[in-house]
């Protein structure tokens, strides 16, 4: 009876490892790994973030790195290398204009992404390049000249009373404004009352005369639009700095407490 009894334990504890046995078999358990990650499931790169749990609770990774370590997730293969999408960019745009007309600069380009990367693809690389330049305009040359100004109290439009009757008249120029903006300016402006007013930030107006253009017809360092030129003060040692020019005007009339090219 006994030997019975225990024949029939035996029986049952097989009948239940066999059932146990098919049951894995027929109805596995749920496949831990990269599927069960949020999205994005799968990462790029080396990226110890990118981890999760098997089905015995021990870590398993879905970055790319994984396959060099061999720490890959059971699914790594069939839900990262199938679905990850890599990024697609365009061809490279045109450089840009050198951002200094005179002198060092930069110019850049740029290019757009054709298809963005997903589930872990590739991702983009560089849109934008940047490089150096060197801006060398046909007005980079006027940029190097320094002005020479006076007061306009000494307006120079008057007849020459030791002008001989033989002598040809010089040709007279009509005259031209520019309105330039002081950047700069030594101490040495303010020993004298018509160079004191040449402050930083203020608007000076400037008066080209006939007497003072050269063969181009303008005033030499009559300023360049958004760089810096320099002058300096006739009659005032030491009294020199820099201004921007901000418009011109082809007929004009300089206020009080202008000056004039020499």
């Amino acid at each position: 009876m006994g030997a019975h009894g225990w024949s029939s334990v035996h029986v049952g504890l097989m009948v239940c490892g066999y059932v146990a046995f098919f049951c894995g078999e027929l109805f596995p358990g749920a496949e831990a790994g990269c599927r069960e990650r949020e999205n994005p499931n799968c990462c790029t790169g080396r990226n110890n973030d990118c981890f999760e749990y098997t089905r015995r609770k021990t870590v398993c990774y879905c970055d790319t790195y994984c396959q060099k370590t061999g720490d890959c997730c059971e699914d790594y293969q069939r839900v990262c290398q199938v679905s990850a999408i890599d990024c697609v960019v365009g061809s490279w745009g045109p450089w840009s204009p050198c951002t200094s007309s005179c002198g060092v600069g930069s110019t850049e380009r740029s290019r757009q992404v054709s298809v963005p990367p997903r589930n872990g693809g590739r991702p983009c690389p560089d849109l934008k390049q940047r490089r150096g330049c060197f801006g060398n305009d046909a007005v980079c040359s006027s940029g190097k000249e320094v002005a020479k100004i006076l007061p306009d109290s000494f307006k120079r439009n008057f007849k020459d009373p030791w002008r001989r009757p033989h002598m040809l008249m010089k040709e007279k120029k009509e005259s031209y404004c520019v309105y330039l903006r002081v950047k700069q300016a030594s101490p040495a402006c303010k020993l004298r009352l018509w160079s004191a007013h040449l402050v930083r930030e203020q608007l000076i107006c400037a008066e080209c005369q006939s007497d003072a253009m050269s063969k181009s017809d303008r005033c030499g360092g009559d300023g360049m639009q958004s760089s810096r030129t320099f002058w300096s003060a006739a009659s005032v040692p030491g009294c020199h700095g820099s201004w921007v020019r901000e418009a011109s005007s082809e007929v004009c009339r300089c206020p009080p407490r202008s000056v004039l090219f020499v």
